[in-house]
């Protein structure tokens, strides 16, 4: 029993890490409550699990209030230029869909336009990485972010697998929405990382790997 209890012990980490991502999934759920606030929510949540979660640096409130405070302005003026798009997007798929029911010829661009609202869900994700990981303007951060994304189609395309597996087991679950945003953005961190290790200079590269290895 008292192996069974040691934080030591696989199970109990594995238990630990559950635990975390629940109550890092209630805070992002909590401070996205207002929508306008969500870039900001997500971007602490992924500096959280990069940092916390990912390389066991500070702590759990800590670096989730940390990265909402620091990205706010950033994030919410990015997350309000990507709602606008797919605010946008989302009207124009109800009158392709109507056409598509009426059997008129444009009705085809229905699906064109699911499929672009798809694309700009998984770009959120590197928007809001961009945001935790770096610095720079709005404007800077929505370009850079999804010429990255758009850099690497088949690595995106996982993260953006990562995305809808997650949406469709909460639909299926409800509950599971107070875990699987932080697991989700944990599962999206692994491969985001490899894209942005890709273009970090050498000599950030070798630093963000080495410092990885040692909080292994």
């Amino acid at each position: 029993m008292r192996r069974f209890l040691n934080i030591d012990n696989p199970i109990m980490r594995g238990l630990s890490r559950v635990t975390d991502c629940l109550i890092l999934s209630i805070l992002w759920f909590v401070f996205s409550l207002p929508i306008v606030t969500l870039g900001a929510a997500s971007t602490a949540l992924y500096n959280t699990v990069f940092h916390y979660i990912r390389r066991g640096e500070g702590y759990l409130w800590q670096n989730f209030w940390t990265g909402f405070k620091e990205s706010f302005k950033r994030a919410t003026g990015a997350w309000l230029i990507a709602l606008l798009a797919l605010v946008l997007l989302f009207f124009d798929s109800l009158v392709f869909r109507s056409m598509q029911i009426q059997g008129r010829p444009l009705g085809f661009l229905y699906w064109v336009i699911l499929g672009i609202m798809a694309i700009l869900c998984g770009w959120t994700q590197y928007l809001f990485a961009y945001c935790a990981r770096f610095e720079g303007g709005t404007l800077e951060s929505v370009r850079l972010s999804f010429l990255l994304m758009a850099a690497h189609p088949l690595l995106s395309l996982i993260v953006l697998l990562f995305v809808v597996i997650a949406i469709v087991l909460i639909l299926i679950v409800p509950f599971l929405i107070f875990l699987m945003p932080a697991f989700t953005t944990w599962l999206s961190s692994i491969t985001i990382e490899q894209v942005f290790l890709k273009h970090m200079s050498e000599e950030d590269r070798e630093r963000t790997l080495r410092e990885t290895e040692t909080k292994r």
